[in-house]
């Protein structure tokens, strides 16, 4: 296979409003969604899957892949069904509405977001609405990526703009159903986006940055050996806003592509982890005596064999208890857990594991038994073998005890023609069906 050897510098360096305030550890929430959405407990029944689309393979369109992951149902550890948006979009992340009816899924090449229905047959989602215009009615605004609850509405953290295609974005916000709300631009010192994550007991918000669509739709190595790409066009800062007013108050400098961010979820926690994807760093943005926030580096995730490659990280997962914090090496395939009780003083438990030939996302059941991965980063980034087909694109379903993890099974996304793997999230049959009011 193909892999590159980064600089560690450069683009590397690329309402239940409080419900955890009534958090149970043996029946937790599954953990970095939105504190706005109900809470659900129990074995989930589903992952849904985000999924890229590739040409030859199947229809070659996105999709939403649902995988049944209940170990007492028959569809256990099998596909249940495919809802093929029809074409390729660059399917990447999404969210769920605040009421868990729909899940918002953004395509970063052309711009469009499907609107998938959970609610009405949880185990065979369909379309129900599409934004086509994206671009139009938020002034300019592309490449939808994080899409997170609030109350009624939909905030969206984006990568790029349609007059340039470079970093400078804004984020935006929709009504559940799909209508504009408005556009906010991200500030001048801090022009990039990518992750958006909301404390709501302390008002506040915590946006990531990334790069624009003229980096992340082509080819890596062109990337990689782009001096001007490696240089002025990726994100290096954390900004911190007034969730109400949307009004940023302070901008982190947390070098290397800083991504994922993770807020503690326990109430008399007050601090967020971020991990810089390519800066080989974990930062711990923690609340001070006098209301104001600092940031700091906690984990050093370089390769204590080369102190110089670049480990690059494709996610972060807290577990629901603030406890465990697991890291994924894209291009190692392998994850690392660290005990961060103490979160200014982390301990690992399990270093560099290897799950497959790359992996990118984590995400864990509610109950934090069970941990699951999937593979996919981006079409033209993933890794690829020598005649220019995938390396390895799969979901994987592990058990984890607090000690280690052990496989339980694979979905192969090649071999099933599904295209790769990315985004997950999850659904249960007994929350729709018992919990949620009608629709109307």
């Amino acid at each position: 296979m193909e892999r590159y050897r980064l600089p560690r510098t450069g683009l590397f360096l690329i309402p239940i409003m409080f419900l955890m305030m009534s958090f149970q550890s043996a029946f937790a929430d599954e953990t970095c969604q939105s504190p706005y959405m109900p809470k659900i407990v129990g074995q989930e029944d589903y992952v849904y899957i985000i999924t890229v689309g590739v040409a030859g393979m199947g229809d070659g369109s996105d999709k939403l892949v649902t995988i049944g992951v209940n170990p007492k149902k028959e569809t256990y550890g099998k596909i249940i069904s495919v809802a093929s948006v029809g074409g390729r979009h660059e399917f990447h992340h999404g969210g769920l509405t605040d009421d868990r009816r729909y899940l918002w899924a953004g395509g970063l090449d052309k711009s469009k977001i499907f609107i998938f229905d959970l609610a009405t047959d949880p185990a065979n989602p369909k379309v129900a609405n599409v934004i086509e215009n994206y671009a139009k009615v938020t002034g300019g605004v592309v490449g939808p990526h994080t899409m997170y609850a609030l109350p009624g509405r939909m905030i969206i953290a984006n990568l790029s703009n349609s007059k340039d295609y470079s970093g400078r974005t804004a984020l935006t916000e929709f009504t559940n159903d799909g209508k504009f709300i408005r556009t906010i631009w991200m500030p001048d010192d801090a022009p990039f986006g990518y992750d958006i994550r909301v404390n709501a007991r302390l008002n506040r918000m915590l946006t990531s940055s990334f790069t624009g669509r003229n980096n992340y739709m082509r080819n890596l190595k062109e990337v990689v050996e782009d001096e001007n790409a490696m240089n002025n066009d990726s994100g290096n800062e954390v900004v911190l806003w007034d969730l109400h007013a949307r009004k940023p108050l302070q901008i982190f400098k947390t070098p290397g592509f800083p991504l994922e961010i993770r807020w503690a979820l326990m109430p008399q926690h007050n601090y967020a982890f971020v991990h810089a994807a390519a800066g080989n760093t974990i930062y711990l943005i923690d609340r001070q005596e006098d209301g104001t926030f600092a940031s700091k580096p906690i984990i050093d995730l370089s390769d204590p064999k080369d102190p110089e490659k670049a480990m690059i990280t494709g996610d972060i997962s807290l577990s629901a208890e603030d406890k465990y914090l697991f890291v994924a090496f894209i291009f190692e395939g392998t994850t690392s857990i660290y005990d961060v009780s103490d979160p200014h003083n982390p301990k690992p438990v399990i270093t560099h594991q290897k799950i497959g030939g790359q992996i990118n996302m984590i995400s864990q059941s509610w109950d934090g038994k069970r941990i699951y991965f999937t593979s996919s980063s981006l079409s033209k980034w993933d890794a690829m073998k020598e005649d220019g087909t995938y390396l390895d694109q799969y979901f994987k379903s592990y058990s984890w005890d607090g000690k280690k993890l052990d496989h339980l099974f694979t979905v192969d996304f090649l071999k099933e023609d599904l295209g790769l793997a990315h985004l997950m999230r999850f659904g249960q049959d007994r929350f729709y069906k018992n919990l949620l009011p009608p629709a109307e």
